[in-house]
């Protein structure tokens, strides 16, 4: 028996067609027409009183789909028996609802082809209203209908179909008509081909046919052996003259009493199975043994089927998707709830992200200041040390001038020491006073190079300290507590240097004045030299040694004649630069 959602499908299309307004309501007229024919169709009493009396109360004006399914379910369907012919019931609502939605002429297909996808869709469509056919369904309706033309499936223009339709999931009965009748998945093939295909998938979904093809059945009178073309459906297997179907020469109704045999080859007869049911036997010869098998196993389905009580395979597979499909959306149902969730969530997060990232910035702000007035600070007390440094630099170098000027006088002197050495003998106490001088001179230069390298030595760890500074300034912020700690240690550090820079300064000043006292002392041994002078320029004939031997010729000084020859004088040359060679390997 059919199912009643199927036949409702059907009506449902017939019912459409009639709404000519598409306002949902349909004139009481047409629904007599209509419940007639259907009654006719299922060969069930048609009572127009009852139809009367049902809808008494809308005499007047057009009657709603929600009014006529009581009527449709109390008085037709409630009587359905299984013994009318589905396919006349559907190609009697097929031809009130097509005209007006369809034309054929521009499409591939006949008439026939197009009753046939419609059927179809009735079948794989859901079981809500208005009727739709999901992608899902499609896609198994258009991939059944490539391997029956023989082609192959092409997933790729199937997907780029399902992007043209954007955001659309589902297709109307003519919009599937449609297109399979502008032949957009069977490329390069004739007509004939696409209705073979057609007819071939109606037959499998539809008619239930689940195997056919020909072979040789013995008779249960004569006991020949004649050819027939054998149809396998879930309840029954049907053998026909031949395939066109119009001849039928009998039914095997199967049960699950039913069973398959194999039996041995007989009277010329290979590949020969039985199939017992309750009342009688059938001994049918398959053309060869992969046929033999397919069929054997094709019915032994079938009764398996009918012993756990399920449906035809296809609508148990239909069931089985449309579970899936359930099963997918309230999956999917749940995931957009949680991702909502989440997302609730997310924004909450985001929020208060927003408010600490507000803080921070704030926090941030704050220190970059502090930051700022710190290095600010830090640079100023820089600007004043590198002022303070180069003041230093330019005094240094001014003493450096003064000390390389004064160096270059000692010079001159020490050089006019050496011609009066050499002439004269009582300036040995004045010459001694120079050279003692001179030893206190480059003490005290020695003394102010060492304070120059101490100071030097000061000035390296200040530059030092300061690059320690400007590398702690480049910290994170995390450290910066400890950084301050540290900074504060290194300016106890600078300013404990500065003030030990401050001690070399005025050690320097004192090591100055040791120097101007030298120079004094150094000057009044030069004012008592020049005094010696005089007396030597005034008794130069009195000092002048007198030497045995020949003379030489006398000498000429700045003061007049020299009291000693060039011999005497380079002799006094050599002892003089040997003392001076000792003394400065002594030092």
């Amino acid at each position: 028996m059919w199912l009643r959602e199927e036949l409702l499908k059907s009506i449902w299309h017939a019912f459409t067609a009639l709404d000519v307004d598409q306002r949902g309501k349909v004139s009481k007229s047409q629904l007599k027409v209509l419940s007639h024919n259907l009654c006719t169709v299922m060969k069930i009493p048609h009572d127009p009183v009852a139809l009367e009396e049902h809808f008494k109360d809308n005499d007047e004006g057009p009657l709603s789909n929600q009014g006529y399914m009581p009527y449709l379910n109390r008085f037709i369907l409630d009587k359905v028996c299984g013994d009318f012919d589905i396919m006349e019931f559907n190609r009697m609502c097929w031809t009130l609802c097509y005209k007006k939605n369809i034309h054929t002429k521009h499409l591939l297909i006949s008439d026939n082809d197009a009753f046939k996808v419609w059927c179809i869709f009735n079948f794989l469509s859901e079981d809500r209203y208005p009727l739709v056919i999901v992608m899902e369904e499609i896609e198994y309706f258009l991939r059944k209908l490539t391997e029956a033309m023989g082609t192959v499936w092409s997933k790729e223009s199937f997907a780029e179909y399902k992007q043209r339709q954007n955001s659309k999931n589902f297709l109307s009965a003519w919009e599937l008509i449609e297109l399979v009748g502008m032949g957009y998945f069977c490329k390069g093939l004739n007509r004939q081909i696409l209705a073979m295909g057609i007819n071939e998938v109606f037959n499998e979904l539809i008619l239930d046919v689940l195997k056919e093809g020909y072979m040789m059945k013995k008779g249960h009178v004569r006991k020949n052996w004649t050819e027939r073309w054998f149809v396998l459906r879930p309840t029954s297997l049907s053998y026909y003259v031949c395939e066109d179907l119009e001849e039928k020469k009998g039914d095997i109704i199967l049960d699950q009493s039913c069973c398959v045999e194999s039996l041995p080859d007989k009277e010329g007869k290979k590949c020969l199975f039985i199939i017992k049911c309750a009342d009688k036997s059938f001994e049918i010869s398959a053309s060869d043994k992969k046929k033999k098998q397919e069929w054997t196993q094709a019915i032994q389905t079938c009764i398996q089927q009918l012993r756990l009580g399920l449906l035809s395979p296809h609508r148990e597979a239909r069931l089985r998707r449309r579970e899936l499909r359930q099963r997918q959306q309230v999956e999917e149902d749940d995931l957009a709830e949680r991702m909502r969730q989440l997302q609730a969530a997310n924004e909450s997060k985001q929020r208060e992200l927003e408010a600490m990232r507000m803080k921070m910035e704030e926090a941030a702000a704050k220190a970059a200041l502090e930051e700022q007035r710190r290095k600010q600070t830090q640079l100023d007390l820089q600007d004043r040390y590198r002022l303070d440094m180069e003041r230093e630099k330019m005094v240094r170098q001014q003493m450096e001038e003064q000390v390389a000027q004064k160096s270059s006088e000692l010079e001159q002197y020490l050089q006019r020491v050496r011609e009066l050495e050499d002439m004269y003998h009582r300036l040995e106490e004045a010459l001694e006073d120079e050279r003692q001088a001179k030893q206190d001179e480059e003490a005290m230069r020695k003394l102010q190079a060492s304070l120059l390298e101490k100071e030097a030595a000061k000035r390296a760890e200040l530059e030092r300290i300061q690059q320690q500074q400007q590398r702690a300034l480049s910290q994170t912020e995390a450290e910066k507590q400890e950084l301050m700690a540290e900074q504060l240690a290194k300016e106890r550090d600078l300013q404990a240097a500065v003030q030990q820079l401050e001690r070399l300064q005025r050690e320097r000043q004192g090591a100055v004045k040791q120097y101007e006292a030298v120079t004094r002392k150094l000057e009044r041994a030069a004012n008592k030299t020049k005094t010696w002078k005089d007396k030597v320029a005034k008794h130069e004939g009195l000092v002048r040694l007198i030497q045995p031997g020949h003379k030489e010729p006398q000498r000429i000084t700045n003061w007049g004649p020299a009291s000693f020859t060039d011999t005497e004088l380079d002799l006094k040359k050599k002892l003089w630069q040997e003392r001076k060679n000792q003394g400065a390997q002594t030092q």
